[in-house]
This record gives structure tokens, sequence and C-alpha cells, in this order.
């Protein structure tokens, strides 16, 4: 059964699932999908599209499937789609999609933090961290495992990827490959993030590898002869074919 408080508002046409929290002031709008054991605290909204799995718990004034913050959007059907076992702290921001990808997906295991926001059309995977103030532009792509320190700014098409830290009060106009620690103003390569591989599990020699994919890949030449020589060098292994593969097919270039 649902504990739903009096002074929150479900929508008639929301669908909710069972065993679900809503306290007050909340505001559930129509068409929301929510599955079970959610928890949402005072205040909290959940507008037209939201699409929300199980076990997630939203604190107050976290606002989900916002309208998105784009001058193109004429008001087409989106969604804002969120996995499960996911904490939204006070007032994050999550707008849903436009017509460009049609959905904003926030996968499950995540810990977004205090007043950050996720823009249109977002790609969020799991197990990711993204500390208080953090905004992600429009059509951002954040691979799992990822973590993002405090008041980062990220410029829409922007790929971050797997296992990286990124160093709190950082702006990020371009690709972030994985596995790396990126600081410093402007925004460049500080090594690999070796104590969050280490937790994760990796072994000295999937280590070794990748510190050797990166130091040919900034080391010989352009960028194209790096990858050329890694590819006739080194074994290949899933975490150097997901560096290849996230460098070769990067939109706006990676950091150096």
């Amino acid at each position: 059964m649902n504990q739903i408080s009096p002074l929150a508002y479900v929508h008639p046409e929301a669908k909710l699932g069972d065993n679900n929290i809503i306290g007050p002031f909340c505001y559930i709008d129509r068409d929301v999908e929510i599955g079970d054991n959610n928890v949402m605290q005072n205040s909290v909204t959940i507008h037209v599209g939201a699409r929300i799995g199980n076990n997630n718990e939203f604190f107050p004034g976290a606002s989900i499937s916002t309208k998105p913050q784009d001058l193109k959007f004429r008001g087409e059907e989106t969604t804002c789609i969120v996995g499960d076992n996911n904490s939204i702290r006070e007032n994050v921001t999550i707008s849903r999609g436009t017509a460009s990808k049609g959905k904003t997906v926030v996968g499950s295991n995540n810990l977004l933090m205090e007043n950050m926001h996720v823009g249109h059309d977002c790609v969020l995977g799991s197990g990711l961290i993204i500390g208080n103030s953090t905004k992600l532009a429009g059509e951002v792509v954040v691979d799992d495992n990822a973590i993002l320190s405090g008041s980062v700014l990220v410029h829409q098409f922007c790929h971050i990827g797997g296992y990286v830290m990124v160093q709190g009060g950082s702006r990020s106009p371009m690709d972030i490959p994985p596995y790396i620690i990126a600081g410093r103003d402007p925004l460049k390569y500080c090594g690999l993030n070796l104590v969050g591989l280490r937790r994760r599990g990796f072994s000295n020699e999937q280590i070794d590898l990748i510190h050797n994919t990166y130091r040919l890949l900034y080391n010989t030449g352009t960028l194209k002869e790096g990858i050329e020589e890694v590819r006739k060098t080194l074994p290949m292994t899933k975490e150097v074919e997901y560096i290849l593969n996230f460098v070769e097919n990067s939109q706006r270039g990676i950091i150096r």
C-alpha cells in the first residue's frame, strides 16, 4: 500500500506501484509512472513524462522531468527515465527530453548531490557520484562509475567516460576519456584514477595496460598515430578497446 500525505497531490492518471511514500507538498503530474518502494520526501515535484523505477529516494525540492530549458522545445511528448536505487538529493533538477532524442535517462545506483542539474536528452549511466551544484548541459553522456566533483560545468554534447574523477570547479568543453583524473584550468589529463580503479577491482596488469594506452595516445605524434601505435603494440583487451572507441568516436575532441 502506498503512503500518500493528505497534503500531497497525485494526478488521477498517474500510475503508482506499491509501497511508495509520498510526503507533504509533493506534486505528481499526469503521464507519470512510478514503480515500487520509492520515497519522496516533502516538496518533490514529478512532472509529465517521468518514468521512475524502484527503490529511489528523492529529497526535498527535487524536480524530475521538468520542461527542457531549450528554446527549440515545442511541447512534444518526451520522457525522463530514472532507474533503480538512486539517491536524488535536495533541489536536483532533471529535464525531460526534446525532439532530439526524445528522452533523458538516468541509470541506477547513482548519487546525485544537492542542487545539481541534468539537462535535456542527457544519458547518465549507473554507479555515478555527481557532486553539489554540478551542471550538465543538454545531451551530455556520462558512462558508468564516473565521479564528478562539486561545481563542475559540462558543455552540451560532451561525453564523459567511465571510472573518471573530475576535479571540483572544472569546466569541461571537450570529451573526457575513461579511467583518468581530469583537472586544472583549462581541463587536462592528470593521470589515471588509480584509487578509483583499485577500489573497483582492477588488477595491476589491467592498470598497467590502461596506463600504456594513454602513454602511447598522448606521446606518439598525432592522436591518429597514437591510436595506430596502440593497436600495433598492445593487446586489445576490453579496456583498451573502450578507450580507443571512445577517442575515435569523440565529436568534440578529447582533453589532452
